[in-house]
């Protein structure tokens, strides 16, 4: 896995080419000027901001990212329908419960992505990650971490484990590469 930047004056890539449309949709123009402040922000501030950041991994295959992101508001959809059935719905019995789920990933910008993804969906919301590793020397072997998460209506802790790994946890560690 690569933390290093790709390119010594460019070391967020997509960071850059976000700040450069952006300054161009806020002054609605391409005159040369802004061409030319759009690009020196979109390196500068990446270029002067990557060292006080904590090395996180790169993304390695955008593609898949976008499919990523392109799931998990498909599944945002369909969990709000399904939480609405569940609500509205005949009279039934909700059976709320907190699982544990036990985490391949290690570093924390994959973890997060994982946790907001699982909270963004309707009927479920991640509780915490333990346990935390901040407190370990650099040299000490990195213990098993668990995501635990609360979810509305628990018909199988299994399937659900299983379904969470297979559908985002995965993913993340082929977009990561770790």
């Amino acid at each position: 896995m690569r933390m290093t930047p790709r390119f010594s004056w460019l070391p967020t890539p997509y960071r850059s080419l976000l700040l450069f449309v952006i300054w161009l949709l806020l002054n609605q123009s391409l005159a040369l000027l802004h061409l030319f402040f759009a690009t020196v922000l979109a390196i500068g501030i990446p270029w002067i901001c990557y060292r006080f950041r904590d090395p996180q991994p790169l993304i390695e295959r955008p593609g898949l990212a976008l499919r990523y992101i392109l799931r998990v508001f498909a599944d945002i959809i369909t969990a709000n329908a399904q939480v609405a059935v569940l609500i509205l719905g005949p009279v039934k019995k909700l059976r709320p419960a907190f699982v544990r789920i036990p985490l391949d990933l290690q570093h924390n910008l994959p973890l997060t992505i994982l946790a907001a993804s699982v909270s963004m969906t309707p009927g479920t919301v991640s509780a915490d990650i333990y346990p935390s590793i901040e407190h370990l020397a650099p040299d000490e072997p990195l213990p098993q971490r668990w995501l635990l998460i609360h979810v509305l209506d628990m018909d199988n802790e299994a399937e659900l484990i299983a379904t969470i790994k297979s559908r985002y946890e995965a993913p993340l560690k082929e977009i990561f590469q770790c």
